[in-house]
């Protein structure tokens, strides 16, 4: 058996997200006895075990997991195929594109984007669609977004199309008042460990790595923590335009260069995205 149901698709990464037949038949609106008979025909029909069950709970298999990544990306593909079609059927918000940015990161980069394609004859209509930490290709892969400024190497840029724009160097934002804020530069080692001081954690794929730094979920949350003394950061220079009164940037001379793309999803055949990588690129 070579082909799956969307409906599989949607029930089996529901139950593999949720580790759990009643809440995942919760989440699906429906009743547990008939989720547990569909997961099971499609373990008969893969001719793989897919869950582990017992009387701890629910877990993967191998074979569960790499089920659960592709599921994602299938059901990812979809979405995204039905969102684009209405677009480009004149449905939902014709002659539109949407472009999915980090919040407060690459600012002037991004003004000169907008400003340059405004300037286009025909240009389509540009909707800018800021966003968290690291959520430009989730937004990029389930087509809510056509194109998107992403950072490597913070962004996974695996399976799109891209183009670099621009590369920078990193910096430090620590309190004002800590004696870091008052050197002319600084080292990746340096502010390592800083005591009382931790680096602020990034998540990557939605899971943020193990240390002592808090979880910066939004720049917000972090610009506060930064100002109370509480953390430092590590960010892309252009990251000054959103730096409070309460925050010293301090150049990191070691750290690698952190490059801007515009990405776009693979084999697009839209016009109006062509014509915006253009501008992009020609900046």
């Amino acid at each position: 058996m070579d082909t799956l149901e969307t409906r599989e698709l949607r029930y089996f990464v529901a139950v593999a997200e949720e580790l759990h037949f009643g809440r995942a038949a919760e989440r699906l609106g429906m009743a547990q006895p008939p989720l547990s008979r569909a997961i099971q025909q499609l373990e008969r029909r893969l001719g793989v075990t897919l869950l582990d069950r017992d009387r701890r709970g629910v877990s993967l298999t191998g074979a569960g997991e790499v089920l659960l990544y592709e599921g994602r990306a299938a059901l990812d593909a979809t979405s995204a195929a039905a969102r684009r079609t209405r677009r480009a059927g004149g449905v939902d918000h014709p002659d539109r594109l949407v472009l999915a940015v980090k919040a407060a990161g690459s600012h002037e980069l991004v003004q000169r984007l907008l400003d340059a394609h405004a300037a286009q004859p025909d240009a389509a209509e540009l909707e800018v669609l800021p966003c968290g930490i690291c959520e430009q290709e989730e937004l990029l892969r389930d087509g809510r977004a056509d194109a998107a400024l992403m950072h490597a190497p913070f962004n996974n840029l695996a399976g799109f199309d891209s183009e670099a724009l621009m590369s920078e160097g990193q910096i430090a934002v620590v309190p004002t008042g800590h004696p870091l804020a008052t050197r002319p530069a600084l080292t990746l080692a340096e502010v390592a460990d800083v005591p009382g001081l931790p680096i602020a954690r990034w998540p990557r794929d939605g899971v943020y790595p193990p240390g002592p730094g808090p979880e910066a979920r939004d720049l917000t949350q972090l610009a506060q923590l930064i100002a109370l003394g509480r953390t430092l950061a590590v960010v892309p220079d252009s990251a000054r335009a959103w730096l409070w009164a309460d925050h010293t940037a301090v150049p990191l001379t070691d750290a690698p260069p952190v490059v801007t793309h515009i990405a776009w999803p693979a084999h697009s055949r839209s016009r109006a995205l062509a014509a915006l990588v253009r501008t992009a690129t020609q900046l």
